[in-house]
């Protein structure tokens, strides 16, 4: 029972902290998400070069997009004529930060680290474009069958787009990687000593390959890590080490790595993989070993009591909120949807759809192909409906592929 009380009330703590800003950081992103164009953007990234690097970086820090959301949007840029540094550098800059991730570090760790991660980002993705324009040779054809997800076009009044966007399907992609972003900081909290890294753990360069090797694989999204990261200051953890795995954890994982090694060619990815781990090498090291460490240990709140009459009713109503709208996306996942195969419909199995922009990148681009009418992404159960005369399984497949999803076959 003890336990209980203890891991309770550091898990509301937590909640307590961050809820009033990521609530006003989704806002944000379901904003920038109907204002922006992508059309338009797509133009600007084709020519090799630091401008296009450049552009790709400021287009890709302020957006929520986690490692896994970011791949469809940009291997679509890629195959649109974005060259394969500047898909490189939106690449690496997109999944390390975001609006809702900045204000998110802003309030439980502080004002230098939510200064400091979007430049850190923007720098990283810029020199990973510039790499990759350098070492690797761009491909003699670049497909065009393949475009990134348009502007949407519903009909709905533009406040509930935004809030369906922002609370309902970016905050569905995120849910389970936040809770368990705060799971873990929770546990680190109540049962990492803080003696295991100032008494035996002492070298910060040390720590930060620790740290590496454990964020590479890791799959955490930028605004999951954050109650981590403020966790692993407070159980002293070097600020440089810290970094390292803010920025590693989201940028890279697993089935990023396989998905680019595909889609954009072993060179790029060797360059993508390469730029982020001697980036978050570079700036740990400049953290720890040319700043003054202490800018970025001070007013960390992980685990800490929101204080003042003003402020502390906003954050219990928001963390109601938040652990309403968490229950309800959560809810509608257990809910699976049912498809029935008939002459008019066709249902495919493809796998690596892991969120909403994945399911959007994926009926946009099927509805261009000719004969097909209505498409159906379902990522909770890896299904594709397609309502359409005619339509050969090559043409599928082959878009499915090129969007880096992998295509099984249709359903029996």
């Amino acid at each position: 029972m003890e336990f209980l009380a203890k891991f309770s009330s550091a898990t509301w703590d937590i909640f307590l902290q961050m809820s009033p800003y990521l609530l006003l950081g989704f806002l944000f992103a379901g904003i920038l998400n109907v204002v922006r164009r992508k059309r338009r953007v797509q133009k600007y990234l084709g020519k090799r070069g630091l401008w296009s690097s450049v552009k790709a970086a400021l287009l890709g820090v302020p957006l929520p997009l986690c490692s896994c959301g970011v791949i469809p949007t940009g291997i679509s840029f890629h195959k649109n004529g974005a060259s394969k540094g500047a898909t490189n550098s939106f690449l690496i800059s997109t999944p390390q930060t975001g609006l809702d991730s900045i204000l998110m570090t802003f309030s439980m760790m502080n004002i230098y680290w939510a200064i400091f991660r979007p430049i850190i980002a923007f720098i990283t993705g810029v020199l990973g474009g510039v790499a990759t324009d350098q070492l690797v040779k761009e491909d003699q054809q670049q497909s065009t069958a393949i475009e990134a997800e348009d502007e949407s076009t519903s009909d709905k009044p533009l406040f509930l787009r935004i809030f369906n966007y922002a609370f309902i399907d970016f905050l569905g992609d995120i849910s389970r990687q936040l809770l368990l972003g705060i799971l873990i900081a929770v546990l680190i909290t109540l049962f990492v000593p803080t003696s295991l890294f100032t008494e035996h753990l002492t070298y910060p360069f040390l720590n930060m390959l620790i740290v590496l090797l454990a964020s590479i694989p890791l799959y955490v999204c930028a605004t999951g890590s954050v109650p981590i990261g403020a966790a692993l200051l407070v159980a002293g953890v070097s600020p440089g080490a810290v970094l390292v795995f803010l920025m590693a954890g989201p940028a890279t994982n697993a089935a990023t790595i396989t998905v680019l090694w595909k889609s954009i060619g072993k060179k790029a990815t060797l360059v993508y993989l390469g730029s982020i781990v001697f980036g978050a090498l570079l700036f740990g090291i400049l953290i720890d070993y040319v700043f003054d460490a202490q800018l970025f240990t001070t007013q960390i709140t992980a685990g800490s009591h929101v204080h003042g009459a003003g402020t502390e009713w906003i954050a219990i109503i928001s963390s109601f909120i938040l652990i309403g709208l968490i229950g309800f996306v959560e809810l509608k996942k257990l809910i699976p949807n049912t498809y029935k195969q008939t002459q008019m419909n066709t249902i495919y199995n493809v796998e690596g759809m892991t969120c909403n922009h994945c399911k959007s990148s994926v009926e946009k681009n099927l509805m261009k192909i000719e004969g097909i009418t209505a498409v159906t992404a379902d990522p909770n159960q890896n299904l594709v409906v397609v309502e359409g005369d005619n339509i050969p399984s090559e043409t599928i497949s082959s878009v499915i592929d090129e969007l880096g999803f992998e295509y099984k076959g249709e359903q029996k």
